[in-house]
């Protein structure tokens, strides 16, 4: 078939030959035979490699195919793909640099014309190693973070222990009670960081084990209320409609939404937290739940960013994983979370969460 006659597809509004199609694919592409012939190299993959396009399907692969390894040994040399076991189909991950120094992903794999035959060809994928290296300083910053958070904590308890053991003596009993009560203390905050680590993770890998049922927001609403007003001198007042709905939730995870909304507010504000559960009609049939603080609020282009890991503002401290939490529990029952501003110039939380199973598939 001539270059006239290939089949030619419609892509991004113009008329592009079937085969360029390959050049429209985001990581590099390049295929060739066993005897060392190129048959597809895509401009990702040129580029990767720092060859010409045009020209490559010209070279021998050796001569295009120009990835080291930190012994100064070439893809080639070291994977030997035309001299594989019959047995083998592909070569998995590896990473290499390019003529310019920066590391290239690659995988392959074998093309037999049949089973437990020789290889005919080697189908190699190449990817740009800077996705990866933004992973792992991503990894490396929550590493730093979880540290940083651990260690507060951590320093208290080994702190006021050390002193329990060097002076107990010395110690009256109130200055034992009140040492333990911080160690105490401090040892749960440091349990609620594992459980929202476990929480993050559990949401991020999609294994949130979730037991819902109709459960009366009212109710819960007003036990969390009650509890962290017991624990604060701050005022947090609750108004729920006479009509409200059941929802369906897990009545645990619901709690934790709300108790995170709520402990959020008081930290972040200075006067009165709020708490409003009305029913919901739209778009998301069942409650919405409204937590106002009178604090800064929170500026709309920072908006989105409250729902990510390990954000923070101010100087209220917290893990910075309770709104992500929020997030990730809302959605996960099939509501969702918007931020505004509240009457008073804080800011405004709104929850709609469903009456009925709208759980993602």
């Amino acid at each position: 078939m001539s270059e006239s006659s290939a089949p030619r597809h419609r892509v991004a509004g113009t008329r592009t030959p079937l085969r360029a199609l390959a050049d429209f694919y985001p990581d590099g592409v390049l295929g060739a035979s066993s005897e060392g012939e190129v048959v597809i190299l895509n401009a990702q993959g040129a580029a990767l490699l720092g060859v010409d396009q045009a020209t490559a399907r010209e070279l021998p692969l050796e001569q295009v195919l120009r990835l080291l390894d930190q012994d100064g040994h070439t893809w080639l040399e070291y994977n030997r793909p035309f001299d594989a076991l019959s047995i083998v189909k592909a070569i998995p991950e590896q990473s290499w640099l390019n003529g310019s120094g920066e590391e290239v992903l690659t995988t392959a794999r074998l093309v037999r014309d049949e089973p437990l035959g020789p290889v005919v060809g080697v189908a190699i994928g190449l990817r740009s190693g800077r996705g990866r290296a933004r992973l792992d300083r991503e990894r490396s910053d929550l590493v730093a973070t979880v540290a940083h958070e651990i260690r507060s904590p951590l320093t208290g308890v080994k702190g006021f222990v050390q002193a329990l053991l060097n002076r107990y003596d010395k110690l009256s009993d109130a200055q034992r009670k009140l040492m333990l009560e911080t160690v105490n203390a401090d040892a749960d905050r440091l349990a609620r960081l594992i459980a929202e680590l476990l929480d993050v993770a559990r949401i991020d890998t999609g294994r949130l084990q979730l037991y819902p049922r109709g459960s009366s927001a009212a109710v819960l609403a007003s036990r969390v209320v009650a509890s962290i007003e017991a624990g604060t001198s701050r005022e947090i007042a609750l108004d729920v409609a006479d009509d409200l709905p059941e929802v369906f939730a897990d009545p645990d995870k619901f709690t934790q939404v709300l108790t995170n909304l709520v402990e959020n507010a008081v930290r972040h504000g200075s006067g009165k937290v709020t708490v409003t559960l009305r029913p919901q009609d739209v778009e998301v049939p069942g409650v919405r739940i409204t937590v106002d603080d009178e604090g800064e609020g929170i500026p709309a282009e920072l908006h989105r960013r409250v729902f990510t890991k390990f954000w923070t503002t101010g100087e209220s401290g917290g893990s910075g994983l309770g709104m992500y939490i929020v997030g990730g529990l809302t959605r996960a029952h099939g509501g969702r979370v918007t931020i505004a501003e509240a009457p008073g110039g804080g800011a405004r939380v709104c929850v709609d969460w469903p009456t009925e199973d709208r759980r993602p598939d």
